[in-house]
């Protein structure tokens, strides 16, 4: 089942300095229980695109769905939950209350609210953190919650922009994981923008490899990896072919950054 559609989407901004071409003729599907990421250089579009499946830009051509509805109108039902590059808690807000707040903009009751907060940092592995305040977590802790607030109403889709971009690789190796279990416990539908290739290729099983000037797609690699991926499957053949193709993509769009 198609959750997501894109057909020629096109996307130019209006500058001082003149027009600038966002993105191009993309055209994609995403199944329902799919993980699929964006990966390409700055200025790919790849962020763009998930800002226009989420309703924060509009596309100048083209056409995008979401289950079945516009963009807007998936927003207007909830169709979605998004995590930005940051993980954007309010500091005088504990985390419960921070993952409480679009609850409380909804008009879920209180019960609902707590048994919603209670769930879902049982899900990201926050339980007991609740009455903390987002400056004593660290940072890998605070993209948890993070995430923990945009699973909280349960829409079907997760939309993700390079939310561990920041983080060290032994953090970002750990939350890794921790999404791939995510994912296999709520079957969702999973959006992630990145620039890493083992990131990539270890979490998805879809890759979209885009290059920019103006952002296009130039590949879709399906993964073949099984679902079920621990940290050294990064050492075998196969996942060291995928990498290999999505890098040979990534260049062959002449947009590869050592």
């Amino acid at each position: 089942m198609t959750v997501i559609s894109a057909n020629s989407l096109d996307l130019t901004f209006q500058t001082n300095d003149g027009s600038v071409q966002a993105l191009s003729n993309v055209s994609l599907d995403i199944e329902k229980g799919d993980f699929v990421s964006f990966i390409g250089p700055s200025g790919c579009g790849k962020t763009t695109f998930l800002r226009v499946i989420a309703a924060l830009e509009q596309p100048t051509g083209g056409t995008v769905s979401v289950n079945g509805m516009t963009p807007d109108e998936a927003r207007k039902a909830r169709a979605y939950g998004y995590v930005f590059q940051a993980a954007g808690l309010y500091p005088w807000r504990t985390i419960e209350k921070n993952i409480k707040l679009p609850l409380e903009i909804m008009g879920y009751t209180a019960k609902d609210q707590q048994d919603r907060v209670n769930h879902v940092l049982q899900l990201v592995d926050l339980e007991g953190f609740g009455k903390k305040f987002p400056w004593q977590l660290s940072g890998g802790m605070q993209q948890r919650a993070s995430i923990a607030r945009a699973l909280a109403f349960d829409a079907d889709i997760l939309l993700m922009d390079e939310p561990f971009g920041a983080l060290d690789e032994i953090v970002r190796d750990r939350l890794n994981e921790e999404l791939l279990k995510l994912w296999a416990r709520t079957e969702k539908t999973i959006g992630f923008v990145t620039h890493s290739i083992p990131e990539a290729v270890y979490l998805s099983t879809k890759i979209v490899v885009m290059s920019p000037r103006p952002g296009r797609i130039t590949d879709v690699i399906e993964s073949d990896l099984p679902r079920e991926r621990p940290l050294d499957i990064r050492d075998t053949p196969e996942f060291l072919a995928l990498a290999h193709r999505v890098r040979e993509g990534l260049r062959e769009g002449h947009a590869y950054d050592e």
